[in-house]
């Protein structure tokens, strides 16, 4: 029996009713749904699910984003299209089965033998020979080779002779009824466990999405749903030493809320290290509180290892910071007195710029106690940009030589850091990471500052030099005795003392008005031009040499400028130490590359768009852990459809249905019996010409010669 690809004809009048049943129940309308939802499930692989709206713009643009918004992308398994496909390859699929169930069932129990005996000879795989046996002893010959090979036969006595008819092979239909039935079993399976469930649920009993913020407990009953939901999948925070019973299901519309029959209290988050500082396990050590009982059950959840109680599976997801407490220490980068405050990861507070007295929110987004990153050398000539340093790899893929290949890695456990946002007035953000100690990159022991404008983006860092008490104080000493003009002027005049030569005093004036400028330009009080902002760095002096000085003499004259820069700046440097206390530096080479990495670092600093920089003094460590509490009574079918998919795809892969038929008629002549053999098969291999050769030889054993 072949079975049919076109659909289920229905016995009606009604042209219409007839042809859309032929439609839905024919293979080619199942294959075309199974491709789409395939074609859907790669999307929403790809296509992270469930983000903010702002992510995805960021990410695709206002356009693109508001078409895939529309086309449900961002929740493609909750989108009514993918439901209805869904529920559409549930129906075409069941057609399908019922359209040719019945005639498998039919041809299982069929062995086909009224076939004529002469038409045995038009067969591919086909035998005759005589033997010198009695009929009855062949018949009975070759009822036991067939026995012996695993053959059902069924015997028809017709007046000649004796008709045999075999088949083997049965379990290539009942594949084709296997594999059509998972694919019904999971796509029912998937619907229950879905969100259709909860929805139902919501528009029967009038719940309606959440979409505000604010403490679960504060939220009103219609967006809560009923602790006997039979159903859902939701994420539920719970911070050490706290506990919850409440799971956010989360909509594209907005959240509902899932009461659960039990809390789950997080006694301890636990990270394992390998020696690199790489995590090598995560686990919580949770206490369940049955709420009717009061029965209480410890357990530990790992990564996928997930803790079943009354039903529901508790998976652990991920974790965060659970309100950590940070000490830190602000360093107003205009210039002013250093400060100390509180803050707590997850919370907001404001502060004042001293840059233009504007108040910006300050929120605290989250601590990290361990940082592994990818240290490996920095080639020297790959001319790095400090304004854009970057860990993992970054260092070198995105700023150094195009030519470059990282095969080297050393990881690193480079110490704690916290990030934070500064919002206007206007309410943009800008995120920032800064790292609490210095990490060694190009042999120089810097701070890292990093900041990004987007989500999207990665982090630009600012390489601080550390001090010679592995600080940022000294820098932060003249990056504020930059901004002190009585400071600025001592310097030059400490300068100009040491660098006029005693043969040549007239030359002081002339280096007087030189240093000053150039340390005026590279501060940022003074323009370029008159008129025009001033900028600061770097990037001020090769402007002034640019506006003022002829091209053939710039090298010549930026070397005597970034000289003179250097000497006033390590004058400002000790004028700011003895300020504070300390000695003097020596010119010596740590102290050189100490100012080399400063002056550069100062420079960039004027791109840097934060007020003031929060470094980490001291914290204590909160964590939290997000659980996945899921309720699937579905996952049994989805299971049992996997199971029945493996069988029934290796049944009609690797299982050929053959039949045989043997006829057994007496010799023309009288003297033995005349046998005529043929074989079918689904189809047409190697191992069934082989197969055949076999049987062949072993029913013509005792052939008369």
């Amino acid at each position: 029996m072949t079975v049919s690809t076109t659909g289920l004809e229905l016995p009606t009048r009604s042209r219409t009713l007839r042809a859309a049943v032929e439609v839905l129940s024919s293979m080619r309308f199942s294959i075309t749904l199974l491709t789409v939802i395939c074609i859907a499930s790669v999307i929403g692989t790809v296509l992270r699910q469930h983000e903010s709206m702002n992510n995805y713009v960021n990410q695709f643009g206002p356009f693109w984003a508001q078409v895939f918004d529309a086309l449900d992308l961002y929740a493609v398994y909750s989108a009514w299209w993918f439901l209805l496909i869904l529920a559409f390859l549930v129906a075409s699929t069941s057609l399908c089965i019922a359209r040719n169930a019945p005639k498998i069932l039919v041809d299982l129990k069929a062995y086909k033998e009224q076939i004529r005996a002469s038409s045995l000879r038009s067969f591919h795989h086909r035998a005759e020979g005589t033997l010198d046996e009695a009929r009855a002893d062949v018949l009975a010959r070759v009822s036991a080779l067939l026995a012996a090979g695993g053959w059902k036969a069924k015997l028809q006595e017709r007046e000649g002779g004796v008709m045999v008819a075999a088949r083997k092979g049965a379990a290539n239909k009942l594949g084709y009824l296997a594999a059509h039935s998972a694919i019904v079993l999971i796509c029912i399976g998937g619907l229950f466990d879905g969100d259709l469930v909860v929805r139902a649920q919501m528009a029967l009993f009038d719940k309606s999405a959440w979409p505000g913020a604010g403490l679960l407990r504060n939220v009103p009953a219609e967006h809560v749903l009923s602790e006997g939901n039979p159903t859902y999948r939701g994420n539920i925070l719970v911070g050490e030493g706290q506990r919850g019973g409440t799971a956010v299901i989360q909509l594209k519309d907005g959240v509902v809320l899932q009461p659960l029959p039990f809390d789950i209290e997080l006694k301890k988050f636990l990270v394992d290290f390998y020696p690199t500082g790489m995590p090598k396990r995560f686990a919580s050590d949770i206490v369940l509180h049955d709420r009717d009982t009061g029965a209480t059950r410890t357990a530990t959840v790992k990564v996928n290892e997930p803790v079943q109680h009354r039903g529901v599976m508790i998976y652990l997801s991920s974790f965060e910071d659970g309100g950590s407490k940070l000490k830190l220490r602000g360093w107003p980068l205009g210039g002013g007195t250093p400060f100390q405050m509180d803050g707590e990861v997850g919370t907001e507070t404001k502060i004042q710029s001293e840059r233009d007295g504007q108040t910006l929110g300050l929120e605290f987004t989250g601590l990290r106690v361990i940082n592994v990153e990818n240290l490996a050398a920095v080639d020297a000539n790959g001319g790095t940009d400090v304004r854009k340093v970057d860990l993992v790899n970054r260092l070198e893929s995105h700023l150094g030589s195009g030519a470059k290949t990282r095969t080297e890695k050393t990881l690193q456990n480079v110490g704690p850091s916290i990030s934070y946002k500064l919002r206007d007035a206007a309410g943009q953000a800008r995120e920032y990471n800064n790292y609490s100690l210095p990490l060694t990159l190009d042999g120089q022991r810097v701070f890292l500052a990093g900041v990004r404008e987007t989500p999207n983006e990665p982090f630009r860092y600012l390489r601080i030099p550390a001090d010679d008490a592995d600080g940022l104080a000294g820098w932060m000493r003249l990056r504020g005795g930059l901004n002190e003009r009585a400071l600025r002027e001592a310097a030059v005049q400490r300068y100009v003392t040491r660098a006029t030569p005693a043969d040549k005093p007239e030359l002081a004036e002339q280096l007087t008005v030189s240093a000053r400028r150039a340390l005026d330009l590279y501060a940022g009080i003074e323009p370029v031009r008159a008129g025009e902002p001033a900028v600061g760095g770097l990037q001020a002096l090769s402007g002034f040499l640019e506006a003022s000085v002829p091209e053939a003499d710039r090298e010549r004259t930026s070397d005597v400028l970034l000289r003179i820069l250097n000497g006033t700046l390590f004058e400002l440097l000790n004028l700011t130490r003895e300020r504070a206390g300390l000695k003097p530096l020596a010119p010596d080479e740590a102290t050189q590359a100490f100012m080399t990495q400063a002056v550069l670092s100062l420079s960039d600093a004027f791109f840097y768009p934060a007020p003031v920089l929060l470094a980490l003094d001291d914290y204590t460590q909160v964590q939290a852990s997000v659980f996945q509490v899921t309720r699937t009574p579905g996952k049994t079918l989805v299971y049992l459809g996997c199971l029945l998919l493996i069988i029934g795809v290796f049944a009609m892969l690797y299982v050929r249905e053959r039949r045989l038929w043997v006829w057994l008629e007496d010799a023309p002549d009288g003297g033995g019996t005349r046998l005529t053999a043929a074989l079918s098969s689904t189809r047409q291999t190697l191992d069934t010409d082989r197969e055949f050769e076999q049987i062949r030889d072993s029913l013509l054993a005792k052939e008369s010669a």
